[in-house]
């Protein structure tokens, strides 16, 4: 992984849970804390180095999941702030974890999951001060939901401007 001037990710290597299909390649298990590009139930082909390690190489099929992290600023990131945003994104149908080193939550959102109002809540949270938020892996589906929003805020906007110059 590539570390950014201020340091970020914290880490130049991530080791992912993975179940292996035997064909060399595996299916993700986990959500990524760091790594970009790959969500939970990913298959990936994977090269074995002579110590018997699995390197991860190009994704052989996308599971359509996004993964999504937050930086957890509402409390210092406690971890009962933290457990508080893992159960409001449930509610809209995702999964994940928390981590306290970092005040981290990661979020593993299916295709199912309520991606319209994730990015609503994400973005409102964001604005509140309550969490900095990434995409660390996203699908076209979610990057949809950016594009309606961003349409309906701008027809909003273009209303409210003839409204008021009609008064």
């Amino acid at each position: 992984m590539d570390v950014d001037e201020d340091g970020w990710p914290p880490a130049s290597v991530e080791s992912l849970w993975a179940v292996d299909l035997g064909d060399g390649t595996v299916r993700l298990d986990n959500t990524p804390w760091f790594v970009r590009g790959v969500a939970s139930d990913d298959i990936v082909r994977v090269e074995i180095d002579d110590e018997g390690v699995r390197w991860a190489g190009e994704t052989v099929r996308s599971s359509e999941n996004c993964t999504i992290r937050l930086i957890v600023l509402k409390d210092g990131g406690s971890a009962a702030a933290r457990q508080s945003v893992l159960e409001i994104f449930h509610k809209l149908g995702t999964t994940g974890e928390g981590i306290e080193r970092y005040r981290m939550v990661a979020l593993d959102v299916p295709p199912e999951a309520d991606l319209p109002r994730i990015r609503k809540l994400l973005e409102h949270g964001a604005a509140e001060g309550w969490w900095h938020w990434e995409e660390g892996c996203v699908t076209a589906a979610w990057r949809s939901t950016a594009t309606d929003l961003a349409v309906r805020v701008l027809l909003e906007g273009r209303r409210g401007l003839c409204q008021r110059r009609r008064a």
